[in-house]
């Protein structure tokens, strides 16, 4: 029987050899294939990782790239408004250095600066006292806009100027004129050679002062009749966050009183409050600006009036409106003192309220409608 089987060994064909050895290879080679498979996707995933942390990098380094360029900005701004106040105070003590003392001059700078301190007097004498009645002149445009008169004129023109974004001002002959259904026929456009942004527009004196719609807080000076741009100017700290909370899209606020031009915006490095800044409106200049204790969080408005600012507050979701914060840039009113004052009962927003120191009224744009509200005044002690 052994004899038998070792021949039987002996006759095996080298087919199965070679078929084993065949197989042999091609489970080696697939499972170096595997094997390598699995090896590439791990690289790919450590790719991916690596990727990921290097794009997460350069995002950190670009945003602390943008908080060191706002710090820089805003150290910059700070400096040149310290140098300002030095160059004032630096002034004034210098003004009070004298070897020789000219006693006829003396007497006619003190009579000048009486005359003008009674003429400051005669013309801004008032402190707000309420708001009294309101009265719907109109309801068109779109819910956000401003309409205003001009109060360095004595025309009685109105003038339209509709959206957060445009370049048209729609200019009416009167207000008679404005209140007509097919108003918009007989109006004057006038098209502007860059658009506006926001509704913190302002006309004084035949031209049109705007926030340039694009840029952070260049100011424009337009000549409406003429039809050309004047001047321009930038407004230092401006620009970066809204005016008002409840106003988004006005970065500036340009306000009119008895005292002419004037500039309202938020900082964040004060918490966000109100900055206010008089400007030279023929210069285009900065005279002098004041960091207020006033809050943009949930304000919708605000305007000048007899050189104090008074800000306007809402409900996000709207409400009545209210004036809850006032600051006297002269410091002859004790403005914690000025009680809260309502508007009259009326629920909505205002996208713009312009005060008219000729007409002592208030004109706003309320969710598309345009408004007049009455003023009550009272003497300022």
């Amino acid at each position: 029987g052994g004899k038998k089987k070792q021949q039987e060994n002996k006759i095996l064909p080298h087919t199965d050899i070679y078929t084993k050895y065949v197989f042999l290879c091609k489970l080696f080679l697939k499972n170096r294939l595997k094997k390598c498979n699995q090896d590439i996707l791990d690289y790919v995933e450590e790719f991916q990782d690596f990727s990921k942390m290097v794009l997460s990098r350069l995002s950190g380094l670009n945003s602390y790239k943008t908080e060191v360029k706002d710090e820089v900005e805003n150290l910059l701004t700070r400096v040149e408004r310290a140098q300002r106040d030095i160059d004032y105070f630096g002034s004034v003590r210098d003004s009070k250095m004298c070897v020789e003392v000219d006693e006829d001059l003396v007497k006619q700078q003190l009579l000048e600066e009486a005359e003008e301190k009674r003429n400051l007097k005669s013309c801004c004498d008032h402190l707000l006292a309420s708001v009294k009645s309101l009265k719907m002149v109109k309801k068109t445009g779109d819910k956000h806009g401003s309409w205003m008169k001009d109060p360095g004129k004595k025309h009685t023109k109105i003038y339209l100027l509709n959206g957060t974004v445009n370049n048209v001002i729609f200019e009416f002959p009167n207000i008679m004129t404005f209140m007509e259904s097919n108003h918009t026929l007989k109006a004057r456009r006038v098209i502007l050679p860059f658009p506006w942004e926001g509704t913190g527009h302002i006309i004084y004196q035949g031209f049109l002062f705007y926030h340039r719609h694009g840029s952070l807080n260049e100011i424009i000076k337009f000549n409406i009749q003429k039809r050309n741009i004047v001047d321009r100017m930038l407004l230092p700290g401006a620009g970066r966050i809204p005016a008002y909370q409840l106003s988004p899209s006005k970065k500036i606020d340009l306000a009119i009183d008895e005292q002419g031009l004037w500039a309202i915006h938020a900082e964040p490095e004060i918490g966000g409050n109100l900055v206010i800044t008089k400007i030279n409106h023929i210069t285009m200049s900065v005279e002098h600006t004041w960091d207020t204790t006033c809050s943009s969080k949930d304000a919708e408005a605000a305007f000048m009036a007899c050189n104090i600012l008074y800000v306007v507050y809402n409900f996000p979701s709207g409400g009545t409106s209210r004036i809850q914060c006032a600051y006297d840039v002269l410091g002859t009113v004790n403005t914690y003192e000025i009680p809260v004052l309502h508007f009259p009962k009326r629920q909505g927003s205002h996208s713009t309220i312009h005060y008219d120191p000729k007409e002592k009224q208030l004109l706003a744009w309320s969710d598309g409608s345009q408004i007049i509200y009455k003023l009550q005044n009272q003497q300022k002690a």
